[in-house]
């Protein structure tokens, strides 16, 4: 195990990024709550914006939700008309989601004031920083999922 002086800790490190998340998490959802979503419907929204028409069962782990929780995020935002659910003729157990034109009408707006919402807060680093942050963002990721 490496050493590190106590201000550069990996555990110092670790509070360091979770107070900003905690901040950026914060910023980010004022405004995604402002527009009338939820956190996990904002995901779910955005995913199907950027993905396409997708398996319900796919889309849960894109966005971090259980099999339960993807199953009434779905069927909220299926309540609301915001997307629509087909299943598969093939296997009937598949169903596949997408956005509908409402749907398609509401996350366009909210994802361009989230994407601008996010290059105010990372303004202060060059695009070097960021590709960096991101890099060891993936390493440490990465590494955790394979410790478990």
């Amino acid at each position: 195990m490496a050493k590190f002086p106590a201000h550069t800790s990996p555990a110092h490190t670790w509070l360091v990024m979770i107070k900003a998340m905690q901040a950026l998490t914060k910023y980010a959802v004022s405004s995604i709550q402002a527009a009338g979503l939820g956190d996990s419907e904002f995901r779910i929204l955005e995913v199907l914006l950027h993905k396409g028409p997708l398996p319900v069962n796919t889309i849960g782990p894109m966005v971090d939700l259980t099999p339960g929780s993807i199953s009434v995020a779905v069927d909220r935002l299926l309540e609301r008309g915001l997307v629509s659910r087909k299943e598969c003729r093939a296997d009937r157990r598949v169903r596949t989601v997408a956005l509908t034109k409402k749907g398609k009408a509401v996350i366009v707006p909210v994802f361009r004031r989230h994407a601008a919402d996010m290059e105010k807060v990372f303004s202060e680093l060059t695009a070097s920083e960021l590709r960096s942050l991101e890099d060891a963002l993936k390493k440490v990721g990465k590494r955790a999922q394979t410790i478990n």
